[in-house]
């Protein structure tokens, strides 16, 4: 079977976005992972937590199915568009995760970006843009998206929810968790008031902090 490994790391991971992020019934979400030029992602008309190795896809970068018992789903395209800036780009990005959790979700619907309002705003590039509405699984959400993930680790799809990269499977699925936690703070701030906005210095700050560890930038 055709990248046998990654096929049963996207289930693990789809398994583990379905069970862990308060994510929709059914198809909450799509996974993917590229290996060089092949991209394995997670099927149409199977729920995440239901999947087997063999339903997933595995897709060539310019759209042909390779191999797979199954259909791609339908943010394939979204995905593949993703996974093909990586590759153009050299970037060590190859795993994309998106979902629809219940906060993702409201913040889209709501607002034009998600301001960075903790210092973990910074791990995934500071505030998020949220891309315009747009009807899923067509080539011009996958154009948002990829214009949205320029300089930044996740994306927030108007109406759809969020979506996320990472140098692996685990890496994309921890920080789509971050996202919706972020979602989830910036909701419960509203409702005390407006939230307080780090600056751009500010999360420079954060990012030359985390460089030290533990020890801080003050040590002797």
């Amino acid at each position: 079977m055709l990248l046998e490994q990654e096929r049963r790391d996207v289930c693990l991971t789809a398994r583990a976005l379905a069970a862990g992020t308060g994510t929709a019934p059914g198809e909450s979400g799509t996974v993917s992972v590229r290996s060089g030029d092949l991209v394995v992602v997670t099927p149409h008309g199977v729920p995440l937590d239901q999947l087997q190795a063999a339903d997933c896809p595995v897709m060539s970068l310019d759209d042909r199915v390779l191999e797979g018992r199954r259909d791609p789903a339908a943010e394939a395209t979204l995905h593949l568009a993703v996974h093909r800036r990586a590759a153009d780009h050299g970037d060590e990005v190859t795993a994309v995760v998106n979902a629809f959790t219940a906060d993702t979700v409201a913040v889209s619907a709501v607002l034009a970006e998600l301001p960075p309002i903790h210092h973990r705003a910074a791990a995934l590039g500071g505030a998020i843009t949220v891309t315009p509405y747009t009807l899923y699984g067509t080539g011009e959400i996958a154009d948002h998206a990829v214009k949205a993930l320029k300089g930044r680790d996740a994306a927030l799809l108007a109406g759809h929810g969020g979506l996320a990269l990472g140098h692996g499977l685990e890496h994309a699925l921890e920080n789509l968790r971050l996202l919706d936690w972020l979602s989830t703070a910036y909701l419960r701030a509203r409702q005390v008031g407006e939230p307080r906005a780090l600056s751009e210095d500010e999360l420079a700050q954060v990012r030359h902090r985390d460089t030290y560890g533990w020890a801080g930038p003050d040590i002797w």
